[in-house]
């Protein structure tokens, strides 16, 4: 069927209520017990790992290779072809048949596009996949392993090196994601990676790697959180840090600076830091150590002068710009070190200690995401020690965050995507008639969206700044438990789209879609906004205190067109459903709704995506929030109207000679519309959405883009792994390996019941 590769066949996911744990030669299907046994590997396989994993046999020219410098993203081979070899089914039910050539095409295109998907389809119900891309995210992990003197696997250690030797550029560096130019970030912070994992100095890799950094004027040019990481590491000194002021969190709330305003990611990152810059945690000097400190600096480390280290950032690396309130922030923060109360710090760690454990506990020690995951872990391994009963739990969460592809075992950008695709998948699938063909698979996923909402609130929400939850939607997990405004808004479409379908027996009642629906209404910022997991706390001049010199717009939870539309459209679609229930407060939250996305769109018609790549991303929901609301009274026709056909023609003016659309990354990073080199079958996808859900009335252009999609399709019913397409923050890239099933099954779903069906 596929290419299985003999490294690939003892690698196996195991799942349970969505929980992604990949196990070598597991010796239970059950995740605690393969937990416990988990290190079982012979010299034999190691050295088929690097037969089948290593790009250094990729380019030998082996069919099924992975070649970073062809196309750094994984095809998420491992899962994808183990399973289809495992269980793929031809197509048995009936299908639709017309005596039109053309639209059989589209039926069978169809038919064999979610066939396909729907055997990727996990017993429970979600859709795993890769949701790598970052690189920094691994080496915070294995700082942790490393300072706590708890080893992975040797398994996991070789694919982890596999990994990272795969994803090295040309000119010896690495980016801060797998598309990245190298930076000083991703390539200190890979280097000293692979120094942990037991690869010599005198490596050819590493070598080059050694000059990049030293060319580049040496790891003293770090940005501020690989300062962070090397001196918890001891290869750096904290003088050469900016003071965390661990002080803040004492600060009255009302305070427009204090944390618990600050965006729930950042919080929760820089909450971690601030205990470990509050004890000065640091490894204890050995040979690794110690010979780092030589390998990565330009001078003698005895000799630098750490305190002017503080801001002396490599050029390569400077996003954003510290701003003159920060410097003078700065000052005060780092003079007060010199006098500070300790008896104050003490009262501050505590509370911080206080605010972890909470945060553990609120989350099964899986925690809000891999940075905090891992700085999380370093300070309850130095609260209470390796052997601790909350250390344990840690480690044991450290797995949930791995993944395992093609290109070696990498560390997620969350715990999985897992409710986010399931939603989309399930309204791709039904956006026809022809997706109730597979109604074991929507059962199973119906299945996995119940048992992802979120039923009941933490005893300490309230203590540790949390929003209100129940009836929410979280990215991930229920047991992730951290609720976000549009996977509420996705779950609840995707429920309403199964309520719709009549397919399955429905256990989410009526009480709990009215719950989501009023934990939608409560995100709705002040600006008729939504923003992702909190309403925004603090006015904007807070980003003046962004510390961090690789990411813009870190400090506060920002409305955005995306989340903004998908919460207007589930609205909508309650309206439609529910039409008495809050009816006057649903629609002036509409109302808001649509009147932010409009003053969102941009001159040429585009929406800037914070989320994924990009214009064609957001302008698709801009489009589809726009395009439902018309007809139904709630903002001007006129308005509407002409913001969808300027939509439009941007969208028309982006199509490339072959019919489809392309964006990079740096659409993102540059705000800028960035043309791929070749059109790429999710920006088409999305592009396709967009035109069809405003009725463009030229047809020429959406069939020359669907015939992109039906081009691109595999014998199988797949579609290639092309440029990475998701992004946070502007300047960091993520893969969603599901992305290239769900859009294009989407965009022909769409255009079969609009254009084929009729």
């Amino acid at each position: 069927m596929l290419n299985v590769k003999p490294g690939w066949k003892n690698w196996h996911l195991l799942t349970e209520k969505g929980r992604q744990i990949w196990a070598f030669k597991p010796v239970s299907n059950n995740i605690n017990e393969h937990l416990q046994n988990a290190d079982n590997i012979s010299d034999e396989e190691i050295t088929q790992f690097a037969e089948d994993f290593s790009r250094s046999h990729a380019l030998r020219g082996n069919a099924d290779r992975f070649d970073p410098f062809e196309n750094p993203n994984s095809g998420d081979k491992v899962y994808r072809n183990t399973v289809i070899n495992a269980k793929f089914q031809e197509f048995t039910g009936q299908i639709p048949q017309s005596a039109n050539p053309e639209e059989q095409k589209i039926i069978d295109a169809l038919i064999k596009g979610m066939n396909y998907f729907a055997c990727l389809q996990s017993e429970e119900g979600h859709w795993p996949g890769d949701y790598g891309g970052p690189l920094f995210l691994l080496p915070g992990l294995l700082i942790a392993s490393y300072i706590s003197g708890t080893p992975f696997p040797k398994a996991h250690l070789e694919m982890m090196k596999l990994y990272l030797f795969n994803h090295q550029n040309k000119d010896a560096g690495w980016g801060m994601h797998i598309e990245g130019e190298s930076t000083m970030f991703g390539t200190v912070m890979q280097y000293v990676s692979l120094r942990i994992l037991g690869v010599d100095k005198n490596h050819e890799s590493l070598i080059n790697a050694r000059t990049w950094i030293k060319n580049n004027g040496g790891a003293t040019g770090i940005p501020s959180w690989g300062k962070f990481y090397l001196a918890v590491l001891n290869c750096y000194d904290w003088q050469g840090f900016n003071s965390l002021f661990p002080e803040m969190w004492l600060f009255p709330q009302w305070l427009p600076v204090h944390p618990w305003r600050y965006w729930c990611h950042s919080r929760m990152v820089y909450l971690p830091m601030a205990y470990c810059y509050a004890q000065r945690i640091k490894a204890p000097e050995n040979e690794l150590i110690l010979s780092l400190r030589e390998e990565i600096y330009n001078q003698d480390f005895a000799t630098i002068n750490w305190p002017k280290q503080r801001n002396v950032v490599c050029e390569k690396d400077c996003y954003t710009t510290p701003s003159p309130v920060l410097k003078w922030m700065n000052f005060f923060t780092n003079n007060y070190e010199k006098f500070k109360s300790s008896w104050l710090r003490k009262k501050a760690t505590d509370y911080i200690l206080k605010y972890l454990n909470a945060e553990d506990e609120q989350t099964g020690y899986i925690n809000i995401g891999p940075v905090n995951k891992a700085i999380n872990s370093i300070c309850i391994w130095h609260a209470y020690g390796k052997d601790s009963a909350q250390f344990k739990k840690h480690v044991a969460r450290w797995y949930d965050y791995l993944w395992v592809a093609e290109d070696g075992m990498k560390m997620n950008g969350y715990n999985g995507s897992q409710l986010w695709d399931t939603a989309f998948a399930t309204r791709a699938m039904l956006e026809s008639d022809l997706g109730k063909l597979f109604s074991a698979t929507i059962a199973k996923s119906y299945h996995f969206i119940e048992l992802s909402q979120i039923k009941a609130e933490h005893p300490t929400h309230a203590e540790f700044f949390r929003h209100p939850m129940i009836g929410s939607w979280p990215f991930s997990t229920a047991e992730q438990g951290w609720p976000v405004a549009d996977c509420t808004a996705e779950g609840l479409s995707a429920t309403l789209a199964v309520h719709h379908s009549g397919l399955v027996k429905t256990t989410i009642g009526e009480q709990r879609i009215k719950q989501a629906v009023d934990v939608i209404l409560s995100y709705q910022n002040t600006d008729g906004g939504w923003a992702t997991y909190e309403l925004t706390r603090a006015p904007k001049w807070l980003e003046k205190l962004n510390p961090s010199e690789v990411f813009a717009d870190i400090m506060i939870d920002y409305s955005w067109t995306e989340c903004t539309a998908a919460c207007v459209i589930s609205l909508l679609e309650i309206q439609e459903t529910y039409p008495g229930f809050k009816n006057s407060e649903i629609s002036k939250a509409i109302s808001a709704g649509l009147h932010y996305i409009l003053t969102q769109q941009k001159t040429d018609g585009s929406w800037y995506g914070g989320w994924a790549v990009c214009f064609t991303y957001a302008t698709w929901f801009g489009v589809e929030a726009l395009s439902k609301a018309k007809g139904k009274g709630c903002y001007d026709e006129a308005v509407l109207t002409a913001s969808i056909n300027k939509a439009c023609a941007f969208l028309v003016a982006k199509q490339k000679a072959d019919g489809g659309w392309g964006e990079t990354f740096e659409s993102c990073s540059r705000l800028v519309y960035t043309e791929a080199a070749a059109s790429q079958v999710v920006n088409t996808a999305w592009a396709l959405l967009a035109l069809m859900a405003a009725d463009f009335d030229d047809k020429k252009v959406i069939e020359t883009g669907i015939n992109v999609l039906l081009n691109r399709q595999t014998g199988i019913g797949d579609w290639p792994q092309e440029n990475i397409s998701g992004v946070f923050n502007y300047n960091c890239m993520i893969t969603y390996a599901n992305y290239r099933n769900i859009f294009p099954v989407w965009a022909l779903n769409r255009y079969y019941r609009k254009s084929v069906k009729g």
